[in-house]
């Protein structure tokens, strides 16, 4: 029964959860957000408290709706999308974590990668999963949380483990389903995306039991129901799963291969799809599941993942308190010339792709006493557009193709200054469409699929609309020169933590 065509999508993110309704025309109607907690109990560690997640979750939820003004009973699907390669352990009789979530961004696994390449491992891993040997992923975490208590290895058949995904969909089945999809099983290092299963290989490599793990379903397709005591009775399928930029990519209609869009939330990620066969990067890319619809080949996709983007605007409202919010940053921006030679490189937690040092850190060089608080804002802006640059790069070459548009989406992309600065980085025009909460509208497009709302993906292709589009106005010149200061920058933030001793 498709009630009113009406999904309720959440988008569960890193620095906080959002709750959306839309309507069969792709439309939000309803909107509920907040932020939570960030825990940093240690330099380069960064965590969540996975039962405060959850339990935000369940009060947005409400929220939406209520916005939306509409009930339970309305809602057709359920569609999430989430932060990936963040990891939960929990008991499965009580439901409650084992302890708090190693987020992403966290670094504490640095050395034992190191371990690991120099054992020798590094290329193995990567032909089996399309992913570098990097803290950034999951299995190191789930190791690390295994490692730290006596006796967890043992009692693995009274826990369970997952990405955030399987922890709201464990809650919201109260218990019934503990399942993950392709798109974020893809981001494990546990996953062969070849064999398209768990990796026998890599779980004794890594020591972990299977018996924690989630199964394994497509991103479209019903996998459980909500629970009675949940949302006032009614049984809500949850029908779509996806990575946030997996999410993205779908949301945006990137359903073609060589088509790319590009995230600008806490960090970025640059994504192209690739079509039914995965391309292995030569250039510090990822190669990833995009997703997989119910009785189809799954689709992959090139990434670059960019680690601190929006992050660093935050940093510079919460950290320096040189703005109030971050909408403040454009009117600034735009209030210089230029940043006067000054360069900011956002390395808080590492560089990501294609440079990929757990070691770099933040550097913002080229100040000197005429340096304001406008230059340094900009500079920050500019800082995600060299990055965006810098993984294009690459992807352009793994691909053999030149992209010839950018989708934009996520909340920076309401930034004219970054748009345009962007646009003028990369030489191509950068797209930004109506509706921006492409994550969100992604697992709803998946939810919706599998369930009816939508016939084809040519159906949600149909539904896409531009809102503004920024064409390149620099010089490839002035562009080329401005993006090989910046690598120079990049130069001096590389390796600070090893240098050091910090790990």
């Amino acid at each position: 029964m498709m009630r009113d065509g009406l999904i309720l999508a959440i988008d569960q993110g890193t620095s906080g959860t959002t709750i959306l309704v839309f309507n069969a025309d792709g439309q939000p109607i309803g909107r509920a957000y907040s932020e939570f907690q960030q825990h940093y109990p240690c330099p380069g560690w960064v965590e969540h408290d996975a039962a405060e997640i959850w339990n935000s979750t369940l009060g947005l939820i409400d929220l939406a709706l209520q916005d939306a003004e509409t009930t339970p009973s309305r809602i057709a699907a359920i569609g999430i999308t989430n932060q990936r390669e963040t990891v939960v352990l929990w008991e499965r009789a009580s439901g409650r974590p084992v302890s708090n979530a190693i987020v992403w961004q966290d670094r504490r696994t640095a050395a034992y990668c190191d371990e690991l390449k120099a054992q020798g491992r590094e290329d193995e891993i990567r032909a089996r999963t399309g992913l570098l040997l990097d803290p950034y992923f999951s299995a190191t975490k789930l190791k690390w949380l295994l490692d730290q208590e006596p006796g967890l290895r043992e009692r693995a058949g009274e826990l369970a483990a997952g990405t955030m995904d399987s922890w709201l969909i464990w809650n919201l089945t109260g218990g019934a389903a503990h399942v993950t999809d392709v798109s974020n099983a893809s981001r494990t290092l546990l996953y062969n995306i070849h064999e398209k299963a768990w990796d026998p290989h890599l779980l004794a490599l890594f020591d972990i039991p299977d018996v924690l793990l989630p199964d394994i379903g497509p991103s479209s397709g019903i996998v459980g129901h909500t629970a009675d005591d949940l949302l006032n009775g009614a049984r809500l399928p949850i029908a779509g799963i996806a990575g946030d930029q997996q999410a993205a990519l779908f949301g945006q209609a990137c359903y073609a291969p060589g088509l790319a869009k590009n995230t600008y939330g806490t960090g970025s990620f640059l994504m192209l799809n690739t079509g039914r066969e995965p391309i292995a990067s030569q250039n510090g890319l990822l190669t990833t599941m995009a997703w997989q619809l119910t009785g189809e080949a799954p689709s992959y996709a090139l990434e670059g993942s960019i680690f601190v983007t929006g992050a660093a605007v935050q940093w510079l409202r919460d950290g320096l308190q040189i703005i109030d919010s971050a909408s403040d940053t454009e009117a600034m921006a735009r209030s210089v010339q230029s940043t006067d030679g000054v360069y900011f490189v956002p390395a808080l937690t590492g560089l990501g792709a294609p440079h990929w040092d757990p070691y770099a850190r933040g550097a913002i060089v080229g100040l000197t006493r005429g340096t304001s608080r406008e230059q340094i804002v900009r500079a920050t802006l500019e800082s995600i557009c060299y990055q965006v640059r810098d993984v294009l790069g690459a992807m352009q070459a793994d691909a053999g193709i030149l992209l010839k548009e950018l989708r934009a989406d996520g909340g920076a992309a309401g930034n004219a200054f970054l748009m345009q600065f962007q646009a003028d980085m990369l030489g191509v025009p950068v797209e930004v469409p109506v509706v921006r909460e492409t994550s969100a509208l992604g697992a709803a497009y998946l939810a919706g699929l599998a369930i009816g709302v939508w016939g084809n993906i040519e159906d949600i292709a149909a539904q896409w609309q531009l809102d503004t589009r920024y064409e390149p106005l620099m010089s490839d010149v002035e562009a080329d020169a401005l993006h090989a200061r910046w690598l120079e920058a990049v130069e001096r933030s590389r390796g600070w933590a090893l240098a050091e001793g910090v790990h």
